[in-house]
C-alpha cells in the first residue's frame, strides 16, 4: 500500500472509530446486553489506537523508507478490519462463523507491532 492510502485509512479508521463509539454509547446502549456493549467498546478502542498507530507508522515510513514500517502499516490496516470489523458484525448479530476472524485480526495487529519493533531496532540513528 502507498503512504497516501495508509494515511487516508488511518484517518478513516479514526473517524469511524469516533462515529461507532458514539453509536455504541447512544444508539446501542438500550439494545445490547452489557457483555455485547463491552465487546463493542473493545472494538472501538482497538480501532482508535491502531488508527493513530497507522498514521504514526506511515509518517515514520515517509521519513525513513523502511519496508518494515510499510508492512506494519498494511498489517495494522488489515488487522483493524479483521479484529474490530468482526466484533462489530458479531455484536450486531452476524453469523457465528465470523468468530474465528477476530483472533486472526489480533494476530495481524501483533505482526504489525513486531514490524515496528524490527524497524526500531534496525534504525541506524
Amino acid at each position: 500500500m502507498t503512504a497516501k492510502v495508509l494515511l487516508a485509512l488511518g484517518g478513516l479508521y479514526g473517524l469511524l472509530g469516533v462515529l461507532l463509539g458514539a453509536f455504541g454509547a447512544h444508539g446501542l446502549r438500550d439494545r445490547l446486553d452489557p457483555s455485547q456493549l463491552s465487546s463493542w467498546q473493545t472494538a472501538v478502542q482497538y480501532q482508535l489506537f491502531h488508527a493513530l498507530a497507522l498514521i504514526l507508522v506511515t509518517v515514520w515510513f515517509l521519513h525513513t523508507g523502511s519496508n518494515a514500517l510499510r508492512y506494519a502499516g498494511g498489517l495494522f490496516a488489515l488487522g483493524v478490519l479483521l479484529f474490530s470489523g468482526s466484533i462489530y458484525l458479531l455484536v450486531l448479530g452476524a453469523s457465528s462463523w465470523l468468530g474465528p476472524i477476530t483472533p486472526l485480526g489480533g494476530l495481524t495487529l501483533m505482526a504489525g507491532w513486531a514490524c515496528v519493533i524490527y524497524a526500531g531496532l534496525s534504525t541506524q540513528q
